[in-house]
């Protein structure tokens, strides 16, 4: 039987491989048994590493591993470039994706590092920044007490400093009977709630302020503390006058001693990048200022989980009854604030008594 054939412009093409596709094929198989050897060795190592199996992996293989993952990537831009067959492809793109990802992929995953961040990471970024947090608390308490003067000098005062969403029954001039209803605790959670909701809304958005305007090397940062503890100075004063004194700490303090000491942080991250623009050392100004940045970057992740807890304490505790409650979760949170941020988390000393360096 004669083998079927097609007529081309008056040639007869028979249906048999082409010399081409013969040579592409030979040359596809050559090219991967000349190289199949490190592309296996390649695929054993990162099988091991992919099962956790790192005990039994050699030094000679971590050696091995960033260059035989170069050689797998040399061969596939090699492959892409000769148009070999589409098997040795996809082999070579599946190999290289996982080899690139041990050799240059992160080293944990997101809970790894949200535990080691919880563990001591944020607490030693906070550390590192003591001085900007010392000045920021003299500025804060500098600006409470001002506050409270200029009111004291002159009632007008107080309306200039405290904007007017708070300004509704709290007044110069209003009864003890008025002030103390506005921190009554109500079933519906009205009246109260509304007033803490602003306070919240108010102290967010100064420690968002408080940080972003760090960059002008921390003057506008210390200007915004200033103004808004005024605010509080000047409404300390209003609820004292009236003998509330303590009955208005005590309900801020529920979720005020984490929400100020938010703004504290939110602040001294902002002038701490402001200083190392300043005072930049032996380094550059952008050396330093990017290593104050990502230093500064920890402490606000931990404001902005602070500002949430907050948020929880002003939506559940509030509903407690009576001052000394109050009182006590206010200065249990400061105490835990505290505690957590200095005392947790110190690097290990070495036996000369100094503190590691990482």
């Amino acid at each position: 039987m004669k083998k079927p054939s097609f007529a081309f412009f008056g040639k007869k093409a028979e249906l048999s491989p082409s010399p081409d596709i013969e040579a592409a094929a030979l040359r596809s198989d050559r090219f991967r048994l000349e190289r199949e050897d490190d592309w296996r060795q390649l695929e054993d190592i990162l099988g091991k590493i992919e099962k956790g199996r790192l005990r039994k992996l050699s030094d000679d293989d971590v050696l091995a591993l960033p260059t035989l993952y170069r050689t797998a990537a040399s061969s596939l831009a090699v492959a892409r470039e000769t148009s070999l067959d589409a098997s040795t492809l996809t082999y070579l793109e599946s190999l290289v994706q996982r080899a690139w990802f041990q050799v240059y992929g992160p080293r944990q995953g997101l809970f790894a590092w949200f535990r080691k961040f919880l563990g001591g990471n944020l607490s030693r970024s906070i550390q590192e920044i003591w001085l900007d947090i010392c000045v920021a608390l003299f500025v804060m308490i500098a600006g409470t007490i001002t506050g409270w003067l200029l009111v004291a000098r002159d009632v007008e005062w107080y309306y200039a400093l405290v904007p007017t969403q708070f300004t509704d029954t709290r007044v110069p001039g209003a009864s003890r009977e008025i002030l103390l209803e506005s921190l009554k605790v109500e079933d519906s959670a009205q009246g109260m709630s509304a007033f803490a909701a602003q306070l919240f809304t108010n102290n967010a958005g100064v420690a968002i302020l408080a940080f972003a305007l760090g960059f002008a090397f921390g003057i506008p940062s210390l200007m915004l503390l200033v103004h808004n503890m005024a605010v509080l100075g000047a409404m300390l004063w209003l609820f004292s006058e009236q003998g509330l004194f303590w009955e208005f700490a005590a309900w801020l303090s529920v979720h005020g001693t984490t929400e100020l000491f938010a703004i504290l942080l939110s602040g001294a991250a902002g002038m701490h990048i402001g200083r190392k623009m300043a005072f930049p050392g032996q380094k550059s100004v952008m050396a330093s200022a990017a290593e104050g940045g990502q230093r500064a970057a920890q402490v606000m992740i931990g404001v902005v989980m602070m500002m949430i807890f907050a948020a929880l304490l002003e939506a559940f505790p509030r509903q407690l009854a009576g001052t000394e409650a109050r009182a006590i979760i206010g200065v249990f949170m400061l105490i835990f604030w505290i505690a957590y941020f200095f005392a947790f988390g110190r690097k290990p000393a070495d036996k000369s008594g100094q503190e590691q360096v990482e």
